[in-house]
């Protein structure tokens, strides 16, 4: 299926590693024009250097610290021309409301809430201007499925959510189009380190994440690239009618809540 992304100007932010990185690779695999951003310039020059080879692309790099003042400006500055923004950027802390403390809780915002608000807000703006875009929210099931012991993560998915419906609804009418995306587990450093602690807690054992995945639909979590192909047709023509949604990608385990 040809999704018409060859020579499109995608931005990914978080691109070093995990979703993003397979996010870039998606793209590249389309034939898309990228800009990668995050923390890591030796990572994303590793990245960059990879995709440029196996599949002839152009990837401009910006590597800094999203959190840091004036950090969303710089890159506007050098990616303004961006006709598709992937917000994938930002880790929330695990753990209950005594155990994120408030300094953790607001630098988990910092980068993925307020980031992924500061950045549509920003390359919004750019967008209308030329007549038209696509921003794709990666956020996160947390959002829909809300855990006690989450309490930080699961509140802020939930606000981008409500932020990402929220814009989405009108975007149209600006011709730009703003979808999120809700993963469920995913094979990442990430998820494993969540479910050591969460088998030392339940289990009494960190090693014993094996019996945890096997809970999960099909007995894993998802790939990346499970994760950066829906975004990547959410990105595409394909869904050009698709605004203000959120799409569930976990294997069912949302729809499988029951009373019994």
């Amino acid at each position: 299926m040809d999704l018409n992304l060859k020579g499109k100007k995608v931005l990914i932010t978080g691109a070093s590693q995990g979703i993003g990185k397979a996010l870039a690779e998606s793209f590249a695999r389309e034939g898309s024009v990228l800009t990668i951003v995050a923390r890591s310039g030796d990572r994303l020059d590793a990245i960059a250097n990879d995709l440029r080879s196996r599949f002839g692309v152009t990837v401009r790099v910006i590597a800094l610290d999203m959190t840091t003042p004036g950090a969303v400006g710089k890159i506007l500055d050098q990616a303004a021309d961006t006709e598709i923004l992937v917000n994938n950027a930002g880790v929330i802390p695990g753990g209950n409301l005594w155990q994120v403390s408030a300094e953790q809780w607001r630098a988990g915002w910092e980068l993925k809430v307020l980031g992924y608000i500061d950045m549509t807000r920003a390359f919004y703006s750019v967008m209308k201007e030329r007549g038209g875009g696509v921003i794709v929210n990666n956020i996160g099931i947390g959002g829909e499925n809300f855990d006690f012991d989450y309490v930080c993560g699961t509140t802020g998915n939930a606000a981008l959510m409500a932020f990402t419906r929220a814009v989405g609804g009108r975007s149209l009418r600006d011709g730009i189009r703003v979808v999120g995306v809700n993963p469920g587990p995913v094979a990442t450093p990430r998820i494993e380190k969540v479910l050591r602690v969460r088998a030392k807690e339940q289990l009494g054992d960190e090693n014993r994440t094996d019996e945890l995945l096997a809970k999960l639909p099909l007995g894993r979590a998802a790939t990346s690239e499970e994760v950066a192909d829906l975004c990547v047709f959410l990105a595409s023509d394909k869904s050009s009618y698709t605004s203000g949604s959120i799409f569930t990608l976990d294997g069912g385990l949302t729809s499988a809540r029951s009373i019994a």
